[in-house]
């Protein structure tokens, strides 16, 4: 049997060690073509050994000595740095790249795989915020199939095999509602890192759960749906589901709703992801429904999380200001997580830099990593401010 042969972009993250699990449990359906990291040098090398996967990169050049000297024996290829993440997913030899690197830095990559004409798993938010229409172009001039590895755009693609081609009406977008969802606004505004980082339902990375906890990332997600399923922002209706067993739902001109759900563990899209179009067993539990009881939803509260607000805004002015949002957004989360800022901040700042950025209403890639850059910096220049030079 041929084994699909898998690039794995940010092994060393949530989503990318979850990827390896779905592989290790698929042993007979998946090779391991490629590993990346950005600075775990230490767990990438345990990854690769034990995957026996035929390329890594470090993108951490001070540490590709480190690894290529564990590695070396092992007939393993170690290289380092962002240009040989783009130029080993376009070898012959890689079938599908799962797109998991955190942050903007995962754009390049990815593009670099689709003018490959590679299958993308993708799960980067950020490269459809930043570059959406740009991304959905050279999918489809270059062929590259893109299928979503976020559980709610999962769930949204899921569905809408089985409308059989039939339009909807209208994406109903669930959210947990994050660990500050019953919180009154006073107490958010003091809320610590360590707080925001315990999220009531998924295991994720730093950031991405930071972004839950301030919504922005339901936002990113709106976004995303707006590019991969070619809708209208209005169209796409937030819905906060705390029980995260419904994972987002289509409905139709007549009423008619479909939902998928499901537990709230990342392996099932990542499977769906990696072995479409067949499903495979996996066994990390079955729905209990009489033990699950009851499901609730909510409207969302735009006055406790203006990030999501933030978003909506962003998608509708267009142009550059969802790539200006992200990188305002990357920069002031990080200082959040240096407990540099407090938690409005991060909004407060997200504000300021997409009002003060210089509008470019068609952007190229060239305007979008200019607008991140630039933005970015200005970010900085905010937070220095604001967090006194901490």
């Amino acid at each position: 049997m041929y084994k699909r042969h898998i690039a794995i972009l940010g092994s060393t993250g949530s989503i990318g060690r979850q990827t390896l699990d779905v592989v290790r449990r698929n042993k007979e359906l998946f090779e391991i073509e490629l590993l990346t990291a950005n600075n775990s040098s230490e767990l990438l090398i345990n990854q690769a050994l034990e995957f026996d996967a035929n390329n890594v990169v470090i993108c951490n050049k001070d540490k590709y000595k480190e690894v290529s000297d564990a590695l070396q024996d092992k007939g393993i290829k170690v290289f380092a740095g962002m240009q040989s993440v783009c130029d080993l997913v376009t070898s012959e030899r890689v079938d599908m790249v799962v797109a998991s690197m955190v942050g903007f830095s995962g754009l390049a990559p990815t593009i670099a795989a689709i003018k490959a004409g590679k299958a993308i798993a993708l799960a980067n938010k950020e490269t459809l915020v930043a570059a959406g229409w740009i991304i959905m172009n050279l999918a489809e001039k270059y062929h590259a199939a893109i299928i979503p590895v976020d559980s709610e755009h999962s769930a949204i693609f899921q569905c809408l095999l089985g409308a059989q081609g039939n339009k909807i009406k209208r994406i109903h977008l669930t959210a947990s509602g994050g660990p500050f969802r019953t919180w009154k606004k006073d107490e958010i505004a003091l809320a610590t890192k360590q707080q925001a980082l315990k999220h009531p339902q998924w295991n994720m990375g730093d950031k991405i759960t930071i972004d839950s906890a301030t919504m922005m990332n339901k936002g990113f997600e709106v976004i995303e749906a707006k590019w991969l399923f070619d809708c209208r922002p209005e169209d796409i209706n937030v819905i906060v589901h705390p029980e995260a067993i419904i994972h987002s739902m289509i409905e139709f001109d007549d009423g008619a709703v479909l939902a998928q759900m499901g537990h709230p563990d990342m392996r099932e899209p990542i499977q769906f992801a990696l072995c479409f179009p067949d499903r495979k067993p996996l066994d990390i539990g079955k729905l209990d429904f009489a033990g699950i009881g009851n499901l609730s939803f909510f409207e969302p509260d735009m006055e406790k999380f203006p990030a999501l607000a933030l978003a909506f805004k962003a998608i509708t002015r267009g142009g550059n200001i969802p790539c200006a949002m992200n990188a305002a957004n990357e920069a002031a989360v990080a200082a959040y997580l240096q407990d540099r800022i407090g938690f409005y901040d991060i909004s407060d700042i997200v504000n300021e830099c997409m009002d003060g950025v210089d509008f470019v209403g068609d952007p190229g890639l060239e305007d979008i990593f200019e607008t991140n850059d630039t933005v970015y910096s200005k970010a900085k220049e905010i937070i220095s401010k604001v967090s006194g030079g901490r």
